[in-house]
């Protein structure tokens, strides 16, 4: 098998052979009776070829005979990449007897799940990208160096940006009365003094190889930095850099901010949406550079694009309602401030436990009366869209969040009306 560039026939004499542990190792993956191992070597040369514009020819057929070809494809329900036949009048047919004559299994893509849930915090090192494929198809000499989760709806691009606005502290309100700053240099800075407490790999901090404006992927200091790193990186681990970026919108593979030309994406840039919807900006847009296929060097590969409240707060949001939402909840932050009452606010990113299973809340408010130092916990769902599968939903996770505070749900019609700062006001008003 040779990757070759894309829109050939397959003969040309720049084709690359592939190694025969890769080949091996793909032709098990394809079968669906691949290791681990194995799965993990055939998607990352699968997003390579992919990236690079490159196909697979097989050499089923013989020396001197134009190859049936392979094209890379994403899964955008797995998060995850396969390969694709490339069949057609004018295309030649693998040999019945190989491998690649039928499609591929898909039950390492469809079926394979983490036993993590969509919001629980991500596992192992704060990585994305894996090492070269032919080194993947080796088994790697530690196992614990092995991150298996991934799950069908949530890339772990996402839940590595949301770990690092945890860490950061970037989806908590602090009361008014600490008197906190809230500006976007303020919240980079935050983010920045997390990215000194994670490893990208071991002995590898992030903060090394982790910038926030976009300047540094123009002048090319991130690709340096990664050329410069690279030597002393953990062979078991691909060098890897991460920019933060605010931007005020996202096409295609572009990510726009506001003070410069658009930033360029290998790949579509990935954004939560509720039922197919988009979700509008600003937003806080986690970039991870890598190594080209082919030594083509480093480039921004993917990103991932959270939305959030404005510039001034990086509270992630999953919906324009929720939006909304926020904004009654600080109105009601204010008055209570007037009241003699503090509050906080969290915006929980990951499930929380609880006796009857795990929930996540939209938000959870803390008051404390600065007069008696009463305090009291409110569950906020902001409920922005019906359906049967939604009421079933809240029928299981309620019940829940009830068991973290008093539970208070916020409707269209209330946020609509602005009614919900005075719904919210009943219940922390102490």
């Amino acid at each position: 098998m040779w990757l070759i560039h894309r829109d050939t026939d397959g003969n040309s004499g720049d084709r690359i052979p592939l190694p025969a542990p890769l080949h091996e190792a793909l032709v098990r993956w394809y079968v669906g009776e691949g290791s681990f191992h194995d799965e993990q070597a055939g998607v990352t040369l699968v997003q390579n070829a992919r990236i690079g514009h490159r196909w697979i020819a097989c050499g089923c057929l013989g020396p001197g005979k134009a190859p049936p070809i392979l094209t890379p494809a994403y899964l955008s329900e797995a998060e995850t990449y396969y390969l694709r036949r490339l069949t057609g009048t004018k295309r030649p047919e693998h040999r019945a007897d190989c491998p690649f004559f039928r499609d591929q299994a898909t039950n390492r893509i469809t079926e394979v799940r983490s036993h993590n849930t969509p919001t629980d915090p991500p596992s192992g090192f704060f990585e994305v990208l894996r090492p070269a494929p032919e080194k993947l198809a080796q088994r790697p000499e530690d196992d614990s160096l092995d991150d298996r989760t991934r799950n069908a709806s949530t890339p772990r691009l996402a839940r590595l940006l949301w770990r690092l606005l945890d860490s950061a502290g970037c989806n908590m309100v602090a009361p008014l009365g600490m008197g906190n700053e809230w500006s976007i240099r303020e919240e980079f800075a935050a983010l920045g003094r997390a990215a000194g407490k994670i490893e990208i790999a071991p002995g590898v901090e992030l903060a090394r190889a982790f910038w926030t404006h976009a300047r540094p992927l123009e002048t090319n200091t991130v690709y340096g930095t990664l050329r410069a790193l690279a030597p002393k990186w953990p062979k078991t681990h691909a060098p890897q850099g991460f920019v933060a970026l605010y931007a005020k919108a996202i096409k295609g593979n572009e990510i726009h901010v506001p003070d410069g030309e658009p930033v360029t994406i290998a790949t579509r840039v990935q954004s939560p949406s509720i039922r197919g919807n988009h979700i509008s900006g600003p937003y806080i847009v986690l970039v991870v550079a890598g190594e080209y296929p082919e030594a083509r060097g480093y480039a921004p590969l993917r990103a991932y694009a959270q939305p959030i409240y404005n510039g001034r707060m990086f509270v992630p949001v999953e919906s324009d309602f929720e939006r909304k939402a926020l904004r009654a909840i600080l109105d009601t932050q204010r008055v209570l401030r007037a009241r003699g009452v503090d509050m906080a606010i969290s915006k929980p990113l990951f499930d929380s436990m609880t006796p009857n299973g795990p929930c996540r809340p939209d938000f959870i408010l803390e008051a404390r009366s600065r007069m008696t130092g009463e305090l009291r916990t409110v569950v906020v769902e902001a409920m922005g869209f019906d359906s049967d599968e939604y009421e079933a939903a809240k029928a299981v996770t309620h019940p829940r969040m009830a068991v973290l505070g008093d539970l208070v749900t916020l409707d269209r019609s209330e946020i609509d009306q602005d009614s919900a700062s005075t719904k919210l006001l009943r219940f922390l008003d102490i």
